[in-house]
């Protein structure tokens, strides 16, 4: 059995099921640093699409900011090519429920590499831009000229969460992401083993992320961080 077969029987985390049509993508997230923010929501829900249904957790409102390495991206057919294949990334995130079917919704997404910004906007539709991430075991510095973003944190790795918290399922349990592109909603699936999350330690964490209204602070309200894990993705599909 392939790995990817045995993936794929890994399901009973899940919430909803699987597409049952054939898998399109293959790439993994590795060396995750999550950090969440509560934010409040009419602001937030100013910058998400009107179509999308804002997901909130007793009553909150979140936006994470997710830095990983993007790994062995490739579509179903083709093997990984590493100078593109493999890049930092940096994406905020924001939270959405449609139809019970919870997933995320890009407020911006910034990559490593010229090349992969073109080739994952060119096959995935996702809004990548470029910007300048330097990765450290435990540290990232990233700098996007073109808007003014500024990422400067250093961490340490702690304890295994062995038992996850409602909040902890909330962040990091999604399926599916959901983008916006030519005037039309769209739904990408995806399927992922259960992130296994350890607690981390700020030791330094200077940032500019200015969303609308929303001013990302020093001070995150949570923070995970993960090994990673291998997901498939699927043909995106309309929302009706």
């Amino acid at each position: 059995m392939t790995k990817i077969n045995q993936l794929l029987l890994q399901k009973d985390h899940r919430s909803f099921a699987m597409p049952t049509t054939k898998w399109m993508y293959y790439q993994e997230w590795n060396n995750a640093l999550f950090m969440h923010w509560k934010v409040p929501y009419d602001l937030l829900k100013a910058l998400v699409p009107e179509e999308l249904t804002l997901d909130t957790f007793e009553g909150e409102a979140y936006v994470s900011l997710v830095a990983f390495t993007m790994q062995k991206i490739r579509p179903r057919y083709l093997p990984a090519v590493k100078f593109i294949s493999d890049f930092e990334e940096i994406n905020l995130r924001t939270y959405i429920d449609m139809g019970d079917k919870k997933g995320v919704y890009f407020l911006n997404i910034e990559a490593q590499k010229q090349l992969s910004v073109f080739v994952a906007k060119a096959l995935s539709g996702l809004p990548y831009e470029k910007a300048h991430i330097v990765r450290k075991p435990n540290a990232y510095t990233s700098s996007n000229t073109k808007k003014g973003y500024q990422l400067d944190v250093q961490f340490e790795v702690k304890e295994k969460n062995t038992t996850k918290t409602a909040l902890d399922h909330w962040l990091t349990e999604r399926y599916c992401l959901y983008i916006d592109q030519d005037d039309q909603m769209y739904r990408y699936d995806i399927h992922h083993k259960e992130w296994e999350i350890n607690a981390v330690k700020l030791d330094h964490l200077a940032l500019n992320y200015t969303l609308g209204e929303i001013q990302l602070t020093p001070h995150p309200d949570l923070v995970h961080y993960s090994k990673g894990v291998e997901v498939v993705a699927w043909k995106r599909s309309g929302l009706t």
